[in-house]
């Protein structure tokens, strides 16, 4: 991964002069407190490095209202949204208010987002990891430091951080059988990147299904890469133009599950006689669409409060270690069933 340049903080200047961070903050602002010597040292140091105090973290600490960060992929998709709304509800009733942040599935913008909020002194972070996140030591970092922070979808670090997933194997299992039940034959599932604990939740409950119904696993039916819309269209377009093409798409979210439905379409095939199609998206879109689609749908506002809840045990000094499951559920409409 680049390194981003990032903006010197009143951490980097603590590290160096082998104080604490009040310290640092203290001598910066000539606190009568902290020896002239001192002193001379943080403002010589601050202004080699380049230090700049951030207004905003400054202003926030004399209103001093409670402040928790969120990072989330993309909040253009209702699920974040939802999740987001989950959180501000619970974090309201705790008398926290919420910034976040969008990092476009860049794991660059990942690693800034959470430097912004360490310098914004937010007293939690809950996050879901970009899709080419990789390296986690930004998340390590907060251990460190101990700022509380709480996963939610997409997770890493399980031993060390609480999370709040769904149960995406067991509802990828569900779906897939349903599938099968009503008259589907070659199965095809399209995903996003493999080292993603949510895909391989997904993958593995698609597989189950195949398995214990004794249908043969096909590796040219099982697609992951990315998810990204226009990747997406043309991974389901290849797929449909093979000799022997799938019957049905098991899709992994609700990007690649539009992708899918739109590639069907522009092939001329029907939904759900030629192709059935189920996906992992949000329940409004989902009834939108002709014909209708059948969905997994997650309880995302129902998990942006299990997270907050989450946070605000550790911020008041709870230790544990917790992983909640909000459970999916599979919504049978008009694309799944060709019987």
């Amino acid at each position: 991964m680049g390194t981003t340049k990032r903006r010197t903080s009143l951490k980097d200047l603590a590290l160096k002069l082998g104080v604490s961070i009040a310290t640092v903050s203290r001598a910066l602002r000539s606190s009568p407190e902290i020896g002239q010597e001192m002193q001379k040292k943080v403002k010589a140091l601050a202004k080699e490095m380049n230090y700049r105090p951030n207004p905003f973290a400054q202003s926030l600490r004399k209103e001093a209202p409670r402040v928790i960060g969120v990072v989330v992929p993309n909040l253009v998709t209702h699920y974040y949204a939802a999740v987001l709304d989950g959180i501000e509800d619970e974090a309201r009733k705790a008398g926290y208010s919420v910034i976040s942040a969008n990092t476009h599935e860049d794991s660059e913008a990942e690693v800034k987002a959470i430097d912004n909020f360490i310098n914004l002194h937010v007293e939690g972070i809950i996050a879901c990891l970009s899709q080419n996140t990789r390296d986690y030591s930004h998340f390590e970092e907060l251990s460190s430091m101990s700022i509380p922070l709480v996963f939610f979808g997409r997770t890493c670090l399980s031993d060390r951080f609480s999370c709040v997933t769904a149960n995406g194997d067991v509802a990828a299992q569900m779906a897939t059988q349903h599938l099968i039940d009503t008259g589907s034959k070659r199965i095809a599932f399209i995903g996003g990147p493999n080292h993603l604990d949510m895909v391989i939740r997904r993958k593995h409950g698609y597989l189950e299904a195949l398995r214990e119904n004794r249908m043969p696993i096909e590796r040219e039916l099982v697609v992951c890469d990315k998810i990204d819309y226009d990747w997406a269209l043309e991974a389901t377009t290849r797929l449909l133009q093979m000799e022997n093409r799938p019957d049905a798409i098991l899709a992994f979210n609700d990007i690649i599950t539009f992708a899918a439905f739109t590639a069907i379409k522009q092939l001329g095939l029907r939904i759900p006689e030629d192709v059935a199609l189920i996906g992992f998206t949000d329940d409004v879109h989902a009834g939108y669409v002709t014909p209708r689609l059948s969905a997994i749908v997650d309880q995302s506002h129902e998990m942006g409060i299990e997270a907050c809840r989450l946070l605000m045990n550790t911020i008041n000094g709870d230790t544990k270690v917790y992983k909640k499951i909000v459970p999916q559920k599979l919504v049978i409409r008009e694309t799944s069933a060709k019987k």
